[in-house]
């Protein structure tokens, strides 16, 4: 039974916020709404202003400009559905629409992952070799890190999901999530999912683990090159990966609270709380964080508004 795709469940529900007094379902949806349209705002700005700013064409701007365009897409991977739900009164969501949510969450969560380990890799490579820098960092290898992160995380989405498309879902289809996570989805299963759990130790594991490990030993080795310079070139270079750090420390920090703690220690309303920090709040947190102090950007996006204000007189 279990190695089949068949199942007798053909949709589930989605009751993660709905269990909330009336009142508060009206505050969370306006905070989805308000955080969302932030999020959209926020990152396409900054895309925008990276796209039109001929002094942001460089590595550190075409990597924050993908890791804006994947947080877009992550949010929309979730939000709108949970604003749907709450407007329609249906919180069903299809087998097959599920799996699709399933997927892109995995996809734009890796790349996510990947983005913030290149572009720590980029700081590294700005601050401990700076006389190198164009030579290394080259266009070309900052598309390949780019495509091949991609490549990664669509294979690795794909693993998960179609493991689980072969489970068997035959009684409860009960979600207390606002998305298709796959934690809840194998407690739901009927089949042995022994198999969905090892890979998501090994594979998923490793795929998050490598990013962070590079992460951490860039870190390292830039902290270790700061302290040998002065105290007014460390805090040049410190301002320099200051905002990269502060996202790191945003995701990881959620993402690790999430799946490496006891199960025990998990419940409904602390797992949603979590999940909305790293899928809505970062997101939306994003262009705040690399915007602020950052005199570069902050006037390309004084020169994107004021090209939209005189466009409109």
């Amino acid at each position: 039974m279990g190695g089949t795709n068949q199942s007798s469940v053909s949709e589930f529900l989605l009751l993660g916020l709905s269990r909330q007094p009336q009142q508060q379902q009206q505050l969370i949806f306006l905070l989805f709404l308000i955080m969302y349209l932030a999020t959209v705002l926020g990152n396409l700005l900054i895309i925008l202003a990276i796209s039109t700013d001929s002094r942001l064409h460089t590595p550190m701007y075409f990597f924050l400009s993908n890791l804006s365009f994947v947080d877009v897409c992550f949010s929309s991977t979730t939000v709108p559905k949970v604003l749907a739900i709450h407007i329609l009164r249906n919180q069903a969501i299809s087998f097959s629409g599920c799996l699709t949510q399933l997927y892109f969450l995995c996809v734009f969560a890796d790349m996510d992952n990947f983005l913030l380990a290149v572009m720590a890799y980029d700081r590294f490579v700005a601050i401990c070799h700076p006389l190198h820098y164009t030579t290394k960092m080259t266009h070309q290898l900052c598309v390949l890190l780019v495509v091949g992160s991609w490549m990664v995380a669509s294979l690795n989405a794909l693993l998960h999901t179609l493991l689980v498309a072969q489970l068997y879902f035959c009684g409860d289809n009960v979600i207390p999530h606002f998305f298709c996570e796959v934690t809840p989805l194998l407690k739901l299963s009927c089949s042995d999912t022994h198999l969905n759990e090892l890979m998501i130790l090994a594979v998923a594991g490793l795929i998050m683990l490598a990013p962070f490990v590079c992460i951490l030993l860039s870190y390292i080795l830039i902290a270790c090159a700061i302290l040998r310079i002065s105290s007014t070139g460390r805090w040049k270079a410190f301002s320099t990966c200051g905002s990269h750090l502060a996202v790191v420390c945003l995701f990881y920090g959620t993402i690790i609270s999430l799946y490496f703690n006891p199960s025990s220690s998990h419940s409904a309303g602390r797992d949603m709380a979590a999940a909305m920090m790293y899928t809505v709040v970062t997101p939306m947190l994003n262009p705040f964080i690399y915007s602020l102090r950052n005199r570069d950007m902050n006037g390309a996006l004084r020169k994107v508004l004021a090209m939209r204000f005189i466009s409109k007189q």
